[in-house]
């Protein structure tokens, strides 16, 4: 068995980090070796970039918070990533190169040409065995995301840019069905952790 790369994607709100916590509990009854790491972040140095990156009183524009994001993924898959893969070890990441199509294209509107020659240069033609999307509605995103105490630069963001992240997920899902699985996560959690574990399932089963 190859190790796998999945990543768990998708709007601010959508639940990701309750169904991170399933998808640790997935791998631990099956024995199979797995870390668990995020974007931006992973490293000391991309935990200082995300720090940066998500400070509601940080000035950057939007190249170079592209930039920074992809020197994060950089310094990620160098040190974490690509390391664990070529050790055996299957790779979980919260975020990855779908959120800054989503987040720095569909939601701030840079060219998807532009983050598409990042993603060549940075990642050499690496792409996830999987990619989750979990879905919930702009509206729902954006009730959610105004009830956090303290919001981050992204969270600040008014709701139309919620719709249009949203919309850059689902067109990249529908663009390339074989490698993403959308999960309507605007519903009981039981339901969605069964979706999640019948994703996984499904990505191990596969040559």
């Amino acid at each position: 068995m190859h190790p796998r790369f999945i990543t768990l994607d998708g709007i601010d709100g959508s639940g990701k980090s309750t169904h991170l916590a399933a998808m640790r509990d997935w791998f631990a009854a099956r024995g199979l070796p797995v870390l668990f790491t995020r974007e931006p972040g992973g490293t000391p140095l991309g935990e200082e970039l995300r720090r940066l990156l998500l400070d509601p009183a940080a000035q950057v524009g939007l190249r170079t918070e592209t930039l920074l994001m992809f020197a994060a993924r950089q310094q990620h898959l160098d040190d974490v990533i690509l390391p664990a893969l070529e050790q055996g070890v299957h790779v979980v990441s919260d975020r990855f190169t779908d959120a800054t199509f989503a987040y720095q294209g569909g939601g701030r509107g840079l060219p998807e040409a532009d983050i598409a020659a990042l993603e060549h240069w940075v990642q050499r033609g690496l792409r996830p065995d999987l990619t989750l999307i979990l879905d919930v509605p702009a509206e729902v995103s954006f009730a959610r995301v105004a009830k956090a105490r303290d919001k981050d630069r992204f969270e600040q963001e008014q709701a139309a840019f919620f719709l249009r992240v949203r919309q850059a997920y689902l067109d990249r899902a529908a663009a390339d069905p074989q490698r993403y699985r959308v999960i309507d996560s605007n519903r009981d959690k039981t339901e969605v952790r069964a979706a999640v574990e019948t994703a996984l399932a499904a990505c191990f089963e596969a040559v």
